[in-house]
């Protein structure tokens, strides 16, 4: 369970080697060789009188052998150096396995975080058989889950006496090591980890300032030449939105003279479908259910009617429903008159069940009207 008490830290050289081991993944192989000096790793390991040696690059391990501590091996090992490039270019380690070195995993106050080897130092005779003038050692932060106030270090040392005695042999095998350390915790370069070193200031290889400058600017000039594919478009864009902006500019009186002409003409052809709408109208709705009514015979009835958009949908029982569609379309109100869905019996009633629609039409009479014109015609014969 994790402890909410615990103090939360942001650990700004830690973000960076993060975000730079994700953007590796999107870099080409061979500009990471062009801006990078690594040409692999030389990864020496004692092994009794014997150096063990192998070459290490994206992460794969090539054994080369073991040599002998001697002018034998010396012998072999420069032979090897002369027929192989890679390995003359790479970096060289040397890696002290159990038997010359241990490690041991340390609590310290938070507070020492700040001076963490000067801490160690004046605390080493309390956590190893070691006094800090009798040892090589380093100190790494450990990646875990604290207490709270707390930090857990990882503590690698080995004894001066060793590693010097090793140190003049690896000399005179013509080796240069840049690091130092212990092959249950070592190193990963390629994974952007922070890396430890057991070997002194002193012994430590000189670095190649002319190597670094020349890396270091050919980076400088990616970095400037990435910026500009990202800013000359934006500005090209820009400029063109400037162009655009004083086109619209020039021609925005024009464009207002346009949409007063083009609102005038909107208000006439508005005015314009009025009046067609009012000359074709459609009949009101009291008028059409009256119609309705009237064409429909009293052994018909309607269990549902819907009117909408010019359309009257009904339903209902019939003893003849097939008789409806001419009696309503013999009316000047309905056109287009259709059964929906096939008619059936109800087997209580005995009558057909329908379902149909009709349209309205626009400007007609009903038969009622047809009626009362008809029966005033009569009437005035009869007078």
């Amino acid at each position: 369970m994790p402890n909410l008490n615990s103090t939360i830290e942001l650990d700004f050289k830690k973000f960076i080697r993060w975000w730079k081991r994700e953007l590796s993944f999107l870099i080409p192989d061979k500009i990471k060789d062009l801006l990078s000096d690594r040409r692999g790793t030389i990864v020496v390991c004692p092994q009794g009188a014997q150096f063990g040696i192998s070459y290490w690059s994206g992460g794969k391990e090539d054994v080369l052998g073991s040599f002998d501590r001697d002018e034998s091996g010396i012998s072999r090992y420069k032979e090897m150096l002369a027929t192989d490039e890679k390995l003359a270019k790479a970096d060289l380690i040397f890696r002290l396995t159990r038997k010359y070195a241990i490690q041991k995993e340390i609590s310290l106050p938070s507070a020492a975080k700040e001076n963490i080897y000067q801490v160690v130092t004046y605390e080493l005779s309390r956590f190893s058989p070691f006094s800090a003038e009798h040892a090589y050692y380093a100190v790494k932060i450990l990646d875990v889950v604290n207490e709270p106030g707390q930090i857990r270090v990882m503590l690698i040392l080995t004894a001066k006496e060793v590693l010097d005695t090793f140190f003049r042999d690896i000399k005179a095998f013509g080796m240069t090591p840049k690091f130092v350390d212990y092959d249950e915790t070592p190193n990963y370069f390629e994974q952007g980890e922070e890396e430890y070193n057991l070997l002194p200031e002193g012994l430590r290889e000189k670095p190649d300032r002319t190597a670094q400058l020349v890396h270091g600017g050919l980076a400088g000039l990616t970095a400037l030449l990435f910026i500009a594919a990202l800013a000359l478009p934006v500005w090209f864009e820009y400029r063109a939105v400037n162009e655009l902006q004083n086109k619209i500019d020039s021609i925005e009186k024009e464009a207002k003279s346009i949409k007063a002409l083009q609102a005038e003409v909107d208000g006439l052809v508005d005015e314009t479908k009025q009046l067609l709408d009012k000359k074709t109208e459609r009949p009101p709705v009291i008028q059409i259910l009256d119609t309705l009514s009237k064409l429909i015979k009293d052994d018909t009835w309607l269990a549902y009617a819907q009117y909408s958009s010019g359309q009257l949908q009904i339903q209902g029982e019939s003893p003849a429903a097939s008789s409806l569609i001419s009696v309503l379309e013999a009316s000047d109100i309905f056109v287009n008159a259709k059964f929906v869905s096939p008619v059936t019996r109800d087997n209580v009633s005995k009558l057909e069940r329908f379902q149909i629609t009709v349209d309205i039409a626009k400007g007609g009479k009903s038969t009622a009207e047809k009626m009362d014109d008809n029966l005033g015609d009569n009437v005035g014969i009869i007078e």
